[in-house]
């Protein structure tokens, strides 16, 4: 594929929109509006210009762009949030009867999956392969990019220098016994992370690595990526692997006890000089069932516009995956770095031997 370089941000957000037909008791709402459920029919639905979503983002952007999309198309945007195993298991379920026309995520290992059971339909677009790097995109056309989050090594700025930092594989060295914090091993992005070394440096390789940072862990992994900031600060330990975006967001905090820790940590891109940094993407895809195709593609252009990507980017602190996309300074500050050169959907192939390694290394 190339070198890869992108600029450091993040990202926030919730999706909001009307109830679709058949959802029970799913939580939605009408996007840009109240918490109101929707009891229309398909048939209803078919009436007016629509595009409904299954999603496991939950950012407030998401919601804003959805908005806007509406005001600019006319066409109507509804939501059903969920996590994302659950939602693929729903299309399953509902085959041809389902009213998903879009399904969005924040894993290229989980598009893989929803893409090996037969839920999604490729997609051909001029706009989309203009403005989305072919790497960002699946090769069969089936999701498309539209952002993507460093995994990296997060420093207390009092305790470490950077030139202390290096690769993921430093992290086992002695210099970091008890030092090491990183949120529990069920979450996805760690998951993906060491699904990213099974595939780049081979199984043995991957559980070594595992095996030794278990080995160096200030605690116990718990909480999620801004409990390991907040632990650094705290003092527990040193340093965290986290996700770039969750920086972003606790810099940009309305809490002044989370800008507090945002700004006492540093961002370190590891692996500069080897395989490069983790980076997971954040991708769309048209459902394979789809009642609504041309307005699902039509969002999907909608979302990798500039304007769309500006603002998942200044709102998010995610990396926009359309380069002329205005930076917010927050990244533009932490600069270009080289990226892990993977197939995305690697991290899903390698998923089952990546929980087996960590359950024989015993990360928590």
């Amino acid at each position: 594929m190339g070198k890869r370089k992108f600029f450091a941000p993040l990202l926030t957000g919730v999706l909001a929109a009307g109830l679709l037909a058949g959802c029970g008791a799913d939580k939605a709402s009408e996007a840009g509006s109240a918490n109101t459920k929707e009891t229309a029919k398909p048939s209803a639905q078919a009436a007016e210009q629509v595009v409904n979503i299954y999603t496991a983002r939950n950012y407030d952007v998401d919601a804003l762009l959805y908005k806007k999309f509406t005001e600019e198309t006319g066409v109507k945007v509804n939501v059903i949030e969920g996590k994302a195993e659950e939602l693929i298991e729903r299309m399953k379920r509902e085959g041809e009867s389902t009213q998903a026309d879009l399904f969005l995520t924040v894993d290229g290992g989980v598009l893989n999956n929803a893409k090996q059971a037969g839920l999604l339909q490729p997609v051909t677009s001029a706009t989309i392969d203009q403005n989305v790097p072919k790497e960002l995109r699946d090769p069969d056309n089936q999701w498309i990019g539209l952002s993507t989050r460093a995994r990296v090594i997060v420093y207390s700025k009092d305790r470490v220098k950077p030139e202390q930092l290096s690769t993921y594989e430093d992290l086992t060295s002695p210099a970091w016994k008890g030092k090491v914090l990183v949120r529990p091993s069920s979450s996805l992005y760690n998951q993906s992370l060491l699904s990213s070394f099974i595939e780049l440096n081979g199984e043995a390789k991957a559980e070594e690595w595992s095996k030794g940072l278990v080995a160096n862990l200030a605690r116990t992994p718990e909480g999620n990526d801004r409990d390991q900031a907040k632990a650094i600060v705290a003092g527990v330990g040193d340093v965290a692997l986290m996700n770039t975006y969750y920086v972003g967001l606790l810099i940009n905090s309305d809490d002044p006890e989370e800008v507090k820790v945002g700004k006492s940590i540093g961002v370190f891109f590891p692996n500069q000089e080897t395989t490069g940094t983790h980076v997971n993407i954040s991708g769309a895809a048209v459902t394979k069932y789809s009642k609504n195709k041309d307005n699902a593609v039509k969002l999907i252009e909608f979302l990798i516009g500039a304007e769309a990507q500006t603002m998942v980017t200044n709102e998010n602190f995610e990396f926009p995956v359309n380069a002329k996309a205005e930076l917010p300074e927050l990244l533009k500050s932490w600069g270009t770095f080289k990226t892990q050169q993977i197939d995305f959907n690697k991290l899903g192939v390698n998923n089952a031997k990546a929980i087996e390694i960590i359950n024989k290394t015993g990360w928590k």
